[in-house]
């Protein structure tokens, strides 16, 4: 591939993750003739609304797709498909091409540990964390899914508390009663079963849990209902306004529970696994009380909740990437609100990667906004690559660009492009 470079952009910025954050950034950034280069670590740039948004949202996800697709096609854009920072490209060399910023979008791929001695020795073995298990759910239909194939089971366990947490109970109780339902002959995708819910599909067929033989499962919390993050506090609210939420939280929960008819327990904490030759059956908790917004564990409440299958949902964090501090589960960052990493000056983070929320519009918002401070803050103070500069980068991009097999053409390549195996 030749190298020809007519009237460069005076800045290259460098984008690890062309998904819902890093896409925004990208469109910021060209509209003001800035060159990006976005790094996707797959072959395809749509993240967890591919890979972490349940498939039932058939109408949404080809709205976000789009949304991700436009900025790319934008002529100042390279770019890199399947080049996942840390491990096809180390961070210092990247840090090392050339390029005036690099924006982390990164997001958050890692499940945090459920914090049990030796719980990831039952992995696959009744047990699983979100992000695989929702990744199956998204593409076990396909005819060329290879993935991690995961079980369902009824009476299943969930320990979380988030809207993922929600999502991975509806999983299991629409694919256990699907699965009750064939046995019936009552064949009914469960997509259709999402969309309608449980309790009226169930009601349309003269049926009840009960009647069809499925013990539902249930999500344990280790707070309390109104505590859950369904819902926010605005800034700066009010007790009066933080009390409305916390009851929109119970409320949304409660529409949860009765349209897909799992079963929620909050105040337990889980405290130790119950293996049984070799596979997890069960786990032991703790009740708990919240006092100044803490969980303080209750002595003597302990009680032992035996499941032939746990699935991890308490969030996700940022994988580890050598050459990038890290301060426990997260990213070192200087200044969170704009997303500045610590200790390197050129290098800012944008998204679920800083945000810790995977949330669409959160994600998006924070992304305009680092966009925009390099545009009218950064970019102003930071000298202008020369055309000899530029070159030198796109030649490495270029480089990376051939090793995977990508053209240029980000339409062609998308037609042929297939969803990632974790």
């Amino acid at each position: 591939m030749s190298v020809e470079v007519v009237s460069p952009p005076k800045y290259l910025v460098a984008i690890v993750g062309g998904a819902v954050a890093g896409s925004e950034a990208t469109r910021i950034l060209t509209d003001h003739g800035v060159g990006v280069a976005v790094f996707e670590q797959n072959a395809r740039p749509y993240g967890k609304i591919e890979d972490g948004l349940p498939r039932w949202h058939d109408k949404q996800k080809p709205k976000e797709y789009e949304k991700i697709n436009a900025p790319l096609h934008h002529p100042l854009v390279h770019f890199v498909p399947s080049t996942k920072i840390g491990r096809d490209l180390s961070f210092a060399d990247l840090k090392d091409w050339g390029f005036n910023y690099i924006l982390l979008a990164n997001g958050a791929w890692r499940d945090r540990p459920l914090e049990i001695e030796g719980i990831d020795d039952s992995i696959d073995k009744g047990f699983y964390y979100q992000n695989p298990f929702i990744h199956w759910f998204n593409h076990y239909t396909e005819t060329n899914f290879r993935g991690l194939s995961c079980e369902v089971c009824e009476d299943a366990m969930v320990i979380g508390g988030g809207l993922a947490s929600i999502d991975v109970a509806k999983i299991l109780m629409i694919e256990t009663i699907s699965q009750a339902l064939g046995k019936k002959g009552i064949v009914i995708d469960p997509i259709e079963i999402e969309h309608k819910s449980c309790k009226k599909v169930l009601e349309e067929n003269g049926l009840t849990l009960e009647k069809l033989g499925v013990t539902p499962c249930t999500l344990y919390y280790r707070r309390r209902a109104c505590d859950m993050p369904v819902a926010s506090f605005k800034p700066g609210a009010s007790e009066e306004e933080k009390k409305k939420t916390q009851q929109t939280r119970e409320h949304l929960l409660n529409i949860a529970t009765e349209k897909y008819l799992f079963r929620f327990q909050g105040n337990s904490l889980p405290l130790d696994k119950i293996v049984e030759n070799g596979r997890l059956v069960g786990l032991r908790f703790i009740k708990t009380e919240i006092k100044d917004d803490r969980v303080i564990k209750l002595p003597n409440t302990e009680f032992t909740v035996r499941s032939p299958l746990t699935i991890s949902s308490i969030g996700s964090v940022p994988e580890p990437i050598e050459g990038i501090p890290m301060k426990g589960e997260f990213y070192t960052w200087k200044n969170w609100d704009l997303g500045e990493l610590d200790s390197h000056h050129n290098v800012f983070g944008l998204g679920n990667v800083v945000t810790g929320k995977g949330n669409i519009v959160v994600s998006r918002k924070h992304g305009q906004k680092v966009a925009e401070y390099l545009i009218h803050e950064k970019l102003k103070i930071t000298p202008p690559l020369t055309p000899d500069q530029y070159k030198k980068v796109l030649e490495k991009i270029q480089a990376r660009q051939k090793i995977v097999g990508y053209d240029g053409d980000f339409s062609s390549w998308m037609k042929k492009a297939v969803p990632h195996e974790p």
